[in-house]
Parts: structure tokens; sequence; C-alpha cells
């Protein structure tokens, strides 16, 4: 039994650890995503002026009007103080071609206090330019900048293979890191004086025994991220009743055509505004989204440097029905059935954020033991490769020079 299961861990191993060495790299700069982009590209951050900001909505109609090619479907309702407010945008159909604009932009910081554009760029781009660096590690994270091949997001459902597996492999490594009762302290010492390859072991084994947890943690959360709707949530939905949303129930969205304008943001809001009154939700309201392809609204409850939701599970939502401003359901942090629970610490769970800045400093450690995780199980499986065929060139030299003896003897 021993025998097979190292066998599924040498492979398993193998198998995943170029992507896992990748995830867990990129993982632990994500966790800082946005103090690391901040410090690389200020002057996208950095408001110029610093007077009083004018009101989001003011600003969003500005940007539209200016450009009428855009329209914004994401914006944020304040500002960090000192900062840009930092919008997503999509291009409109051109009604003379029936196609979308060309725009090579996605993402513009806007002056909050002028509603001057201070800088455009491509948000996920396959770019390492300083000002595409951020979002350019934070796509490959998960998606390994791998295409859409006949609708499938080839990249999300593979590296989503890769936690599954990562997943079994977790549990195998931690039956093998315990050969037998009497040896259990082996499993958790380094052998830092001797160096070498016992060390780059130990590193691997005793390194992963410690981090078990927080590793199985992470990878499962890894699943949740990349394969929620095709995997996670059938298996959730076994055990306990989801509520659902306007992205999990299709018989939820608007009836609407593609090219139909959405209502005002003004008039969703204060919709957004009295639902907070009504579900005794904390936060103000954070931002506004808008997503086409549902004809959805979608309005966050946070304050204006809390848009990931650090510390406990995250920031509240409502949705809207576009074209007619009807309430579409919510997602209230710590209510709900246990299955909602559960999803709900998928990503804070995943990020660290559910432990606030403790947490993702966390998350940046098991990040990087991750990837030293799987440099040492390429390291020691080529180590042993290399001495079972240099025992097998070995081998087959006696056995070709006891041959030549026999020959001959025989001739002789």
């Amino acid at each position: 039994m021993r025998s097979a299961l190292v066998r599924l861990h040498r492979w398993f191993g193998i198998g995943t650890a170029l992507f896992l060495f990748v995830a867990g790299l990129t993982g632990a700069l994500i966790a800082w995503d946005h103090e690391l982009d901040a410090a690389l590209n200020p002057s996208f951050f950095d408001a110029r002026t610093n007077a009083a900001p004018l009101p989001s909505l003011e600003l969003a109609r500005r940007v539209e009007s200016g450009d009428p090619r855009l329209q914004v479907t994401y914006l944020p309702l304040a500002a960090e103080k000192g900062h840009t407010l930092q919008m997503m945008v999509m291009a409109r159909v051109d009604p003379k071609t029936n196609q979308p604009y060309p725009l090579d932009f996605n993402q513009i910081a806007v002056d909050p206090a002028t509603g001057e554009i201070q800088g455009r760029r491509e948000w996920g781009a396959l770019s390492v330019a300083r000002i595409n660096l951020l979002p350019f590690i934070y796509k490959l994270h998960y998606t390994l900048f791998l295409p859409f091949t006949h609708g499938v997001d080839i990249g999300t459902w593979l590296m989503g293979i890769v936690g599954i597996v990562w997943i079994f492999d977790s549990v195998i490594a931690l039956v093998l890191a315990f050969p037998s009762a009497k040896a259990w302290k082996k499993s958790f010492a380094f052998r830092v004086r001797r160096g070498g390859y016992a060390l780059t072991f130990d590193l691997h084994r005793s390194g992963g025994v410690w981090i078990w947890g927080l590793l199985l943690i992470v990878a499962v959360t890894s699943v949740s991220m990349n394969l929620s709707t095709p995997v996670v949530q059938p298996i959730v939905k076994l055990f306990s009743t989801l509520t659902p949303t306007p992205f999990t129930d299709p018989s939820m969205l608007p009836n609407a055509k593609p090219n139909d304008e959405p209502l005002p943001r003004e008039q969703i809001l204060k919709a957004a505004k009295q639902a907070r009154i009504e579900k005794h939700i904390d936060a103000p309201p954070g931002a506004i989204y808008y997503a086409p392809a549902f004809h959805v609204y979608g309005v966050g409850y946070f304050g204006a440097s809390d848009d990931h939701g650090d510390g406990g599970l995250g920031n509240a939502w409502t949705y809207w029905n576009a074209q007619t401003g009807r309430s579409l359901g919510a997602q209230i942090p710590g209510q709900g059935t246990a299955g909602d629970l559960f999803m709900q610490a998928q990503f804070p769970l995943h990020s660290g954020r559910i432990l606030g800045i403790g947490g993702r400093i966390l998350v940046s450690f098991v990040g990087v033991m991750v990837a030293v995780l799987s440099a040492t199980g390429l390291l020691i499986w080529l180590k042993k490769t290399n001495a079972r065929r240099h025992a097998t060139i070995t081998r087959d030299a006696k056995s070709r020079a006891v041959r030549t003896q026999t020959e001959s003897a025989t001739s002789q």
C-alpha cells in the first residue's frame, strides 16, 4: 500500500509542481496587490489635486460624456484620501458598425476633484510593463494566460484541476510523512547542520507537515475560486441549500436585449440605500457595478479602503434588475444557510483577509512555502532518478563484466 502511495505522490507532485510553484509565488505577491501596485504606479494611484472630491456619480457622468465610446461598469463611490478614483470601463457598441468601439484600455484612474483622467490601462493584459505588472501577476495566478477554446476557459479549468489533484496529494503526503508511530518526531525535524540533500528532504517533508492544515485550506479554496459553479457548488448542494443569485440561477436574469440601456445608477443606488436599512447593513454603499452580459447591477457596501473586505467574511452585496430596478437578492456576510456561509468564506480564507493584515502575511508565507515544497519535491525526484539510473548503469556494467569473464573462461 505504501509503495502505491509513494508512486501516486511522485506523479501527482511532478504533474503539479510547476503550476503550484507559479501559483505560490504569485499568490504571495498578490496578497499585497493594492500596495505593490500603488508603489509601482504612483501616477495611477495618487491624485494630482487635493481639493474636495466631486460625487462619484458626477465623475462617471463626466467620463462618459467626455468619451462616448465607453461605459463605466465599475464605479467606486468614494476614493481613499489623496488617491484617484479607479473605474472599470467597457466599449459601447458603434451604431454604424454594430460592433464595439475599439478601446485599448478597460481601467481608468480619475482625479476625484476634477474628473481628469490621469491614467489608462488594460487590466489583465499580457504585459509586464510597470503599469500592467500587478494585474498581470494577478491574472497569471489563476489562469496562466491560457486562452478560451470553444467557450472553455482553459487556464481557469487547468488551475482548478491542479487544485483538486493537490487536495488528494496533500492527504497522501501526510500519510507518507509518518511511516511509523515511533518515528513521528522525525517528521517535524529539520537537519539544518547536515545541509545538502538531508535538509532538502526535510524542507519538503517536515515543511509540509508543519503547515499541512494551511496548505489544505489553500488547496480547497483554490478549487472554489476557479471551479465554483461547475464543481464546488454542486457538491455543497448535496449537504446544504444555497441561496440563488443572478450569477448562479439563470431564471433570475432580466429578459433584456444585449443593447438595452440600463437604468440610471442614481435610481439603483436609491434602492440600495433603502435595502441597507432593511437588511441592517452597517457599511455604506461603496461601489456599484453593471454586468452587461447579465443586465444586472450589483452594489457593494464598504468603506473607501475596504473593497476587498479585510476581516471576517467580506462585504455585503445586493443585486438589482438593471431593466426594472427590482431586487434580485443579496449576499450578507454571516447570514444564510450553512452552504452560503461556506461559500462566503472561500475568498477570505484563500486571500488570508479573513484575519486582516495578519492573515495576508500568513498567506504570503504559505505561498512562498508552496513554491519551496514544489521545488524541493522536484529536486528529490531528480536525485532519486539519477541514483536509480546510476545503479542501473553500475548493475549493467557488472553484468557485462561477469558475462565477459564467463565467456572468456568458457572459450579456454
